[in-house]
């Protein structure tokens, strides 16, 4: 589907609903919803519990009565009535008056490279469920590049690796529309399971996986993983009890290697599609990091050392997507060929 700027400025809201985090961007007054893209609901009476930031404090702590959902997987819309009925409680009364107000309120929302027909109805669907009266569908590799800065729409290559949670999407962008991309099917996700796996095999140790993350903090210094073991708290395996363990920082290094050389692979392959005078542009520009998992630890030295080229993370990677929507939506963008959302 492709659409030209002039379409994107008649939207009043830009939406990106990932797997971990959902944002919504209201024109003229900037990003009113960060939240956790999760829902707590009472499964024997269908009541919706808590949705965001306080439902994402309940997962792993929950009676059998209430379930954990996540109505979003790697970017598509999976649960399209849950989605609705947690954009409605994030967004409040304040937006939903506003779209009674005006009945041809348009909104904007990211899909990931490549979705499916099918996937990009449910997201339509889900937003007209709230009173859109039309939607408008956006790469998020082209919001991403715009939120991050990058000129796309100059006669030269910029490229760009939005890691998310459950995959990471590479492009190569110039004059304003893909010219190369691919989507790989490991995630900030997939990361945090190498490492839980890693401390349950060798320290007989097992993490929550909210507690993965603080643990990435504690690994990262300047330029990558910080020397010295890691003090790890979990339970043991075998009795069941809280136990403290020393985690060698140069083995969880080994530990995620694998899955970020998937990352590798997809960038390489990027490459080769991609005409030599582009690649060539490359070489001063760089690759831009963005998205929620772009400081995994370890991964911008390993794109660097395996590409040669340098590597960027964005000022704020894990909003890039939605604040270049938002720019697109209040004209921010200067006129380009835009092909927001490549078939």
């Amino acid at each position: 589907m492709t659409i030209s700027l002039a379409q994107l400025r008649r939207c009043s809201v830009a939406v990106d609903i990932g797997a971990s985090r959902t944002r919504i961007y209201l024109k003229n007054q900037g990003l009113i919803v960060d939240e956790p893209t999760v829902a707590a609901v009472n499964v024997r009476t269908g009541a919706l519990l808590a949705v965001g930031t306080d439902a994402a404090v309940m997962d792993g702590r929950t009676p059998e009565y209430i379930r954990v959902v996540r109505p979003v997987a790697n970017g598509t819309v999976v649960d399209i009535d849950m989605a609705q009925r947690l954009l409605r409680q994030l967004v409040g009364n304040k937006l939903r008056r506003t779209w009674r107000r005006r009945p041809t309120m348009r909104a904007a929302i990211c899909q990931p490279f490549g979705s499916e027909p099918l996937a990009q109805r449910a997201a339509v669907e889900t937003l007209s469920g709230l009173g859109a009266r039309r939607v408008e569908l956006v790469d998020t590799l082209v919001a991403a590049a715009v939120g991050c800065g990058l000129p796309v729409e100059q006669p030269e290559a910029t490229m760009i690796v939005v890691c998310g949670a459950g995959t990471t999407q590479i492009a190569v962008l110039s004059l304003g529309s893909i010219v190369a991309a691919e989507t790989v099917a490991v995630g900030g996700n997939a990361i945090d399971h190498a490492v839980v796996q890693h401390l349950r095999q060798h320290h007989a140790v097992h993490l929550a996986s909210r507690a993965v993350r603080p643990l990435h903090l504690m690994l990262s210094g300047t330029g990558g993983l910080a020397a010295g073991p890691a003090e790890v708290h979990g339970r043991d395996v075998v009795s069941g009890t809280t136990r403290c363990v020393q985690v060698d920082t140069d083995r969880v290094r080994h530990a995620i290697a694998t899955p970020l050389t998937a990352i590798l692979d997809g960038i390489g392959s990027v490459l080769r599609r991609c005409p030599p005078d582009l690649v060539a542009d490359l070489g001063e520009r760089g690759i831009m990091l963005a998205g929620g998992s772009a400081l995994i630890p370890g991964l911008e030295s390993m794109i660097r050392e395996a590409t040669t080229v340098p590597v960027h993370i964005a000022d704020r990677p894990d909003t890039c997507a939605v604040q270049g929507l938002g720019a697109m939506i209040e004209g921010k963008v200067e006129p380009m060929y835009l092909d927001p959302m490549a078939p």
